[in-house]
Formats: structure tokens, C-alpha cells, sequence
């Protein structure tokens, strides 16, 4: 039983989804008036390029051998996949969520364009960072912002957030797929990218 708690938590919690998460939270606790088809026409692009899109692309790597599992446990099978999100992150950049519409967004996807470069490079000098760490620490430091960038009571969802903090962690250390310092780098490579931005839009 414990096991499947484990082995759970680290598939509901899938790097894949943070992007999305971010979204929704942004968009359930902005006070700014988004008209409903833009919100919907925003997350739909958001499921598309960064949950859909992905799996396919994770499929056909795995068909021509380039990864086993979309947990991608080396830092080889990590390279592509990585550098294919980095292209689809420039593109929701550029065509989704430009700076000139929804500024937070727009900082929220750079701070993670970053981190995924970073965990590129890492992994090309064989430095092997938690991704899981990284989308779950680069949405807690968002939703946090957010909290004080509008002034809003988001105490139970700090507190939820640590909780799932520790639950990934323990997930993959649990699992063996990362050390201790794996599960460091990556919360850091997270963390600080959406840090340094919020020079920008906070």
C-alpha cells in the first residue's frame, strides 16, 4: 500500500501538469477581469502544447528507442525531451501567452523556460536534477507571489504546497530515483528562476 501511495503521488504530480496548475491558480485568483473564452482558449492551448503534445512526443521517443520511461531516469534520455520542451515553451511564449496580455503568465513560463534550460544543461555535464522538484518549486514560488502580488489569503494552499513538497520528495527518494542532492538541485533550479522574475511583474 505504501508503495502505491508513493508511486502515485509521483505520477499525480508529474512535471507535466505544473505549467497547467500554474494557470488555473493564476487564473482562479486573479481580481483582473479575463473575459471566460479567453480563459478557456488560453487553458486549452496550455493542455495542448504542454500535456498532450509532450505524451505524444514521449511515445515516438520511445518508439525509436531515445527514452524507456517518462520518468526519463538518465541524464541521456533527458536531453531531447528537454530540449523539445524548451521549443515548446518559446513557442507558448510567443504565441499564447505574450507579454503584452497577461504579464504573470508570461514570467511564470520564462521562469520555467529557464529552469528547463538549466536542467538541460546539467544534464548534458551528467548532473542529474529532480524535474519533479523543479515544476513543483517553480509553482510554489509563483503561487506565492501571487499571493502577495495581490494581496490575497492563500495560507491553505502554502501549507498544501509543502505538503506535496515533501510527498514528491519522498516519493522519488523512496523510489530511488533521486539522492538527496538530486531532489536539492532541482528545488533550487525551480525555485530561483521564478524568484529573479519577479523583479519584473511583482
Amino acid at each position: 500500500m505504501k508503495d502505491f501511495i508513493l508511486k502515485s503521488i509521483s505520477f499525480v504530480f508529474h512535471p507535466l501538469i505544473m505549467p497547467l496548475l500554474g494557470v488555473l491558480f493564476y487564473f482562479s485568483k486573479t481580481p483582473r477581469f479575463i473575459p471566460d473564452p479567453v480563459m478557456k482558449a488560453k487553458v486549452f492551448s496550455i493542455v495542448i502544447l504542454t500535456i498532450i503534445l509532450p505524451v505524444l512526443l514521449f511515445f515516438l521517443l520511445k518508439t525509436i528507442n531515445k527514452v524507456d520511461t517518462i520518468y526519463l531516469k538518465s541524464t541521456r534520455e533527458r536531453l531531447i525531451p528537454l530540449l523539445i520542451n524548451c521549443i515548446i515553451i518559446i513557442l507558448i511564449l510567443l504565441r499564447v501567452l505574450p507579454p503584452n496580455e497577461i504579464l504573470e503568465l508570461y514570467y511564470f513560463f520564462l521562469g520555467i523556460l529557464c529552469s528547463t534550460l538549466a536542467c538541460f544543461i546539467l544534464a548534458v555535464f551528467k548532473i542529474k536534477a529532480s524535474i519533479h522538484m523543479i515544476a513543483a518549486s517553480g509553482f510554489f514560488m509563483f503561487a506565492v507571489a501571487l499571493g502577495v502580488h495581490y494581496k490575497i489569503n492563500i495560507n491553505g494552499t502554502i501549507a498544501l504546497m509543502m505538503i506535496i513538497l515533501g510527498a514528491i520528495a519522498t516519493s522519488r527518494l523512496h523510489l530511488n530515483a533521486h539522492t538527496n542532492q538530486e531532489l536539492v538541485i532541482g528545488m533550487f533550479t525551480g525555485f530561483f528562476p521564478q524568484f529573479i522574475f519577479l523583479n519584473y511583474w511583482l
